[in-house]
């Protein structure tokens, strides 16, 4: 707030001493403010995030869904709504609980303490995570111009990171998506003949044929969030055939031609889907409680 108050002279209040007045140059009108510009600014792009938590996620091993698991004392996806609501472009996130537990879920949530500037809606999934991330943009008010759809099994992704996939889709790309480089070796095989391993068996049964080897320098293993133009996910959503989807939306997007573009990713933006993810994932914390305080 800036000081309107006028210092007194040096002979007090009310004895300012005299001076001789000086013609001062008329200085011009300033124009009336108008009523448009005096009315606060919209924001450039609202943006949403979409977070899909319908998995059951078994290869956690038995109990809650994978979503609810505790981290820390609290459930992930309790972690990953903080996540997305770290930043302050994100107005509205939308939770995307299972089938028969969205009442949970909202129940969870409100026992949490979320930021109050960001609305937090919850929503029944569908039978995939395609048909989730859909019912979730279904349920956003309008508006709407970005669209982030993010994992509830990456609960730790940074702010930052959050930010740099919203600014590149402000700055026009129509599909965004956090990665980092592959630093372990590829190798590509030939489809299995035989039936797939139980989920928790060790897996494969039989050696597998190697027919190709990536480049590796050529290779990103991607994150989320992923950020979109809103009608350009919607569009990608709408022309996928049923049973025919991507592992990711980014990649039904790519199927419409649109340019897909990569912006860094973070080492703590990492997948919690095994036992010792989640042993990783304490630690993280751990050292940002030691470091942050929190």
């Amino acid at each position: 707030m800036s000081d309107a108050s006028t210092a007194a002279g040096p002979h007090g209040p009310g004895n300012a001493a005299k001076t001789t007045p000086s013609a001062q140059p008329a200085q011009p009108a300033q124009p009336a403010q108008s009523e448009q510009s005096r009315q606060p600014q919209a924001p450039r792009h609202r943006t949403a995030a979409v977070i899909p938590a319908a998995g059951r996620g078994v290869r956690l091993g038995p109990g809650a869904p994978k979503a609810l698991r505790a981290l820390n004392g609290t459930p992930m996806l309790v972690h990953a709504v903080r996540a997305m609501a770290a930043s302050r472009a994100v107005s509205v996130v939308v939770v995307v609980a299972p089938p028969d537990g969205a009442a949970e879920v909202k129940t969870l949530l409100t026992d949490h303490a979320l930021p109050e500037r960001t609305d937090v809606l919850v929503v029944p999934g569908g039978a995939t995570r395609q048909e989730s991330v859909r019912l979730g943009l279904d349920a956003l008010p309008p508006g709407i111009d970005i669209v982030l759809v993010h994992d509830a099994a990456r609960p730790l992704v940074p702010v930052d990171t959050v930010d740099g996939v919203i600014e590149a889709v402000r700055d026009g790309a129509p599909a965004v998506v956090p990665a980092l480089p592959v630093t372990d070796t590829v190798k590509e095989v030939a489809p299995a003949a035989a039936e797939p391993a139980p989920a928790g068996s060790a897996a494969p049964v039989a050696p597998e044929p190697v027919v190709a080897t990536p480049d590796r320098s050529r290779l990103r293993a991607v994150q989320t969030p992923q950020g979109f133009d809103h009608a350009t996910l919607l569009r990608a959503h709408e022309a996928v055939v049923v049973g025919d989807g991507a592992t990711d939306d980014a990649g039904l997007v790519e199927r419409l031609g649109e340019p897909v573009v990569l912006v860094p990713g973070h080492e703590e933006a990492f997948k919690v889907t095994r036992p010792l993810d989640l042993v990783l994932a304490e630690a993280v914390l751990a050292r940002r409680r030691a470091n942050d305080g929190f």
